[in-house]
């Protein structure tokens, strides 16, 4: 069918294209161009084997995702069970998503992945030109290569996520541990897999079932010695599980001024709420686009309903949890206004709450850790409080992974940072959504929001780059279901560089930047205290509650039935029909015939 395609079309078809990263969205975004046609398709790696952070070596037992079994796939590969799998557990666990992984990568793109293969550098080839120069150099680390090896590429994807690199707070820098003679291991959470003999060696299994508080304090040293886990989101929640529960039983502490907000019911919930577009539809978005939206957040009645629901959501997962009012487990983040947000599905023995429930997870909130302790053993809380610690793990967050890659002035060149506006001031928009009564009475904003002016179309292409189409990025939006998102955005990009006609996209740069300057406006309205933990790889677009709604924009722009006519339902029903990722399989048939039909 590829015959009956325009000369430009079958022109980019021969276009090398490197995708950088072999998570999730990189294996799709590869397996979509390749399907497509694209002749010349590789993939770099850092890692030794795919998954991104499922990745073998960055994974431990204990670990579940906020999805069930076969929701986080991808619409070409069912998911196989993992060996060692409980057939009667429904949750989704890293061991499943790094064995489908794996899967999908030896399926489809077996011979393409260069591993262990590290991007150092990418930039815009400088002078004398060859016959057919490439628009990207990209230089290159192979493993056990003893020198930076450099290779052309007319077009790259971004892959690389938000996940890459460790952000480490001053205080317990590397440099700053040796200053204060700190004596045991001080790691991020994401070497924590990597660096639990290290941590086992100075914190041994806990003498008690049941660690108390007094194991945390000072002056105990008959304890086996106590893990503090610095951060409340879902790593160090995570990791915290895993040292307390059984076969380990550390005495551990975590400290945090908020943990992460929960939904959670004493029985798992139906497919008709968790899988459709009912949530997304709760959640106020940029475009009200059906009357049911329109009602529900411009509305006196519409507005008391959304937060009445939201409330009561969280109210319900408290009470299954059996959480009391007075617990550090309830300085949680408002699931309305939060994008740090966790689907615990149902209760679970020995799940994060349980276990902190019972006190066999000490927690100090609200409070920061600010410093070492005078014995070189202990830590200082911003309560005034000090607490003993053998072991330190920062959950903390990560920076952006694209500032490795480029340099400043290429960043800025492309459109990949963070601007002021540029063409309307910030208050502009304000009265735009000034009518979204569910949006009333906000969490105060931070200074550091205003600063945040993403430049990225549609979370996908750097606006001031929107005509070159030689770079994309995929696994930037931050959106509660990645399997469809990924897959969706995947075939975007294979549009917008075969430069399909049918492909709305912006005719000008100054167009692109207005229209990321109006969804970084509303982003800031919508989360306002938000913004400032994100980094800019994992945050090019925030698509949270509303995947279902962005997904429709993209497939919108390339011209494919949306919405009810994607997913089935009738004006009854299409609310709560379960939207699966198989409605969006053949997206590349689709896209053929819209091709044939432009010739």
């Amino acid at each position: 069918m590829y015959t009956l395609s325009s000369a430009n079309t079958r022109h980019n078809l021969h276009k090398s294209v490197l995708v950088i990263g072999s998570g999730a969205a990189g294996l799709i975004t590869a397996h979509i161009l390749i399907k497509d046609g694209f002749t010349n398709v590789r993939v770099f790696s850092k890692d030794s084997q795919p998954g991104g952070v499922w990745e073998y070596s960055k994974i431990y037992s204990g670990v579940f995702i906020n999805n069930l079994f076969g929701d986080y796939r991808f619409s070409s590969l069912e998911m196989p069970k993992h060996p060692s799998r409980d057939p009667k557990r429904a949750r989704l666990s890293a061991e499943d998503m790094q064995f489908y992984f794996e899967k999908f990568a030896d399926t489809y793109l077996r011979d393409r992945i260069s591993y262990e293969t590290e991007v150092v550098n990418i930039a815009r080839p400088k002078p004398p030109f060859d016959s057919d120069p490439p628009n990207w150099v990209v230089s290159y680390l192979s493993k056990g290569a003893d020198q930076v090896d450099r290779m052309g590429f007319h077009r790259i994807v971004l892959c690389t996520g938000g996940c890459h690199k460790p952000r480490v707070p001053a205080t317990f820098s590397p440099s700053a541990v040796q200053a204060a003679g700190f004596r045991g291991p001080v790691v991020h959470s994401s070497q924590f897999r990597s660096n639990l003999d290290a941590i086992f060696s100075v914190v041994g299994p806990s003498n008690s079932d049941s660690p108390s508080s007094s194991a945390c304090s000072l002056g105990h040293n008959n304890e086996p010695g106590v893990v503090v886990v610095i951060g409340g989101g879902k790593s160090a929640q995570d990791i915290a599980t895993y040292l307390a529960n059984e076969g380990h039983r550390r005495n551990v502490c975590m400290v945090y001024e908020k943990t992460d907000a929960f939904i959670a019911s004493m029985t798992q919930l139906s497919d008709r709420i968790r899988k459709s577009r009912l949530m997304g539809v709760l959640s106020p978005h940029i475009e009200l686009r059906t009357s049911v939206e329109r009602f529900l957040h411009r509305t006196w009645l519409g507005g008391k309903i959304v937060r009445g629901i939201f409330n009561a959501v969280s109210n319900y997962s408290f009470k299954s949890f059996q959480i009391p009012s007075t617990s550090p487990l309830r300085l949680c983040q408002d699931p309305f206004w939060s994008l740090r947000v966790n689907d615990e599905v149902c209760r679970r023995g020995n799940g994060f709450h349980v276990l902190a429930n019972l006190g066999k997870i000490h927690i100090e909130a609200p409070a920061r850790a600010i410093g070492f302790g005078q014995d070189k053993r202990s830590l200082v809380l911003s309560s005034g409080k000090v607490v003993r610690a053998d072991a330190i793990v920062l959950a903390t967050g990560y920076e952006s992974s694209w500032v490795d890659l480029f340099d400043a002035k290429t960043i800025d060149q492309i459109g990949l940072g963070k601007y002021p506006p540029q063409y309307v001031p910030l208050d502009s928009y304000d009265d735009e959504w000034k009518g979204y009564t569910s949006m009333r009475d906000p969490p105060s904003a931070l200074p550091a929001n205003q600063e945040w002016m993403s430049c990225i179309y549609r979370g996908i292409i750097p606006a001031r780059s929107i005509l070159k189409k030689d770079l994309a990025i995929n696994g930037a939006v931050f959106s509660a279901n990645n399997g469809y998102v990924f897959e969706t955005t995947a075939h975007w990009i294979s549009s917008y560089f075969l430069e399909d006609p049918f492909l709305k996209i912006p005719a000008t740069v100054k167009e692109a930047i207005q229209t990321t300057e109006r969804t970084s406006a509303w982003l800031r309205r919508r989360y306002p205290d938000m913004l400032h933990w994100t980094n800019e790889s994992h945050s090019s677009d925030i698509q949270f509650w509303s995947w279902p709604q962005y997904c429709d924009d993209l497939l919108r722009d390339m011209g494919l039935p949306h919405g009810k006519a994607r997913t089935g339902g009738n004006a009854l029903t299409w609310l709560f029909k379960p939207i699966e990722v198989g409605t969006i399989k053949e997206l590349g048939r689709e896209r053929v015939m819209l091709r044939m039909q432009s010739v």
